[in-house]
């Protein structure tokens, strides 16, 4: 068998396998590569994790995986009550962690003044910082049209703008320690064009593009990034979704279903990330991880996603008609 020939086969099976690999998993190939053979999540124990955006969602259940693991946590959101529900269930049961190895640290993360506050409270409770989730943020159903530009500002001020001003609070922080890791929840929106919400995109395509610049220019920093991408994820996200009009809440019940995946396993493939220190985590069904592939065939991807139509994508994200044309 000559050289070209092996060089054609092995190209071949490259493809076949990122068009059958998806079908049998709900992340990306190297995420779950690194849950069979890379470190396990407990090599984070005694590490120092902040999570923004813990009360809830992802981010509860990304407390929850870590506190299995003996990670000592700050657990950050606007209502304390949740936060302290929060951390009353990571500890339930846990041998590795006491009382004071979780620190409920409620604050509003749209306000920058109290970015460096909320930072020293953290550090003089446990000397360190490790690891900072950006987790906070919300969703969006609207008509590209009939956004108003108030939506937008206002969306991007929370998903994006807030999440930049604390990140660079902790950035000097760690340049200063030497080292420090990053983690930024963005969507598969971050990196294709999601249909009726366009102002969400945009601002997770804003967070890869702030954060892709960072890993560039302090690539000899010791500074690890890694940008979590879910799909349709089974949380009550909608009821907080942004819409068309400034102020106004969708306040519609996210429809349960066997495509989506859990967030308790979204938590745990989370960690899995954390623990390898990822550079990008997809999280999402078969479908959602085939179409993430397809980015990588620009022609097909064209062809394919123009056939579908948006109404497809959105049944596959909502699992019903969200907004009506």
């Amino acid at each position: 068998m000559g050289f070209l020939t092996l060089i054609g086969l092995f190209v071949i099976f490259y493809y076949l396998f990122y068009i059958i690999f998806p079908w049998f998993s709900d992340c990306d190939a190297l995420t779950k590569f690194k849950e069979k053979f890379g470190k396990p999540v407990d090599s984070l124990r005694n590490q120092v994790v902040w999570i923004v955006g813990a009360s809830s969602g992802i981010g509860e259940n990304l407390a929850y995986s870590l506190a299995d693991a003996g990670c000592k946590l700050i657990l950050s959101a606007r209502r304390t009550d949740l936060l302290e529900k929060v951390k009353t269930n990571c500890l339930r049961g846990n041998v590795k962690l006491t009382e004071k190895d979780i620190l409920v640290l409620p604050f509003n993360i749209c306000d920058a003044e109290v970015h460096q506050k909320m930072l020293n409270t953290a550090l003089s409770e446990f000397g360190q910082l490790d690891i900072l989730v950006n987790n906070a943020g919300r969703t969006q159903r609207a008509i590209w049209e009939k956004i108003d530009l108030k939506v937008d500002k206002e969306l991007f001020h929370l998903n994006v703008f807030s999440i930049i001003s604390l990140s660079r609070v902790v950035l000097k922080y760690f340049l200063e320690k030497g080292k420090g890791h990053f983690a930024v929840t963005s969507s598969t929106a971050g990196f294709t064009g999601v249909p009726f919400s366009a102002s969400y995109t945009g601002s997770k395509h804003a967070l890869h593009g702030y954060f892709e610049s960072m890993r560039t220019e302090k690539a000899t920093n010791n500074i690890a990034i890694t940008m979590i991408c879910p799909g349709p994820i089974q949380t009550d996200f909608l009821y907080e979704s942004f819409t068309e009009n400034p102020g106004e809440k969708l306040e519609q019940k996210t429809a349960v279903s066997s495509t989506k995946v859990s967030a308790k396993r979204c938590g745990q493939l989370i960690s899995i990330g954390l623990a390898n220190q990822l550079e990008e985590i997809w999280i999402a069904n078969p479908i959602v991880i085939l179409l993430c592939y397809l980015k990588y065939y620009p022609n097909l991807n064209n062809i394919i996603w123009r056939h579908l139509g948006p109404r497809f994508f959105q049944k596959v994200r909502d699992s019903k008609d969200i907004v009506k044309t």
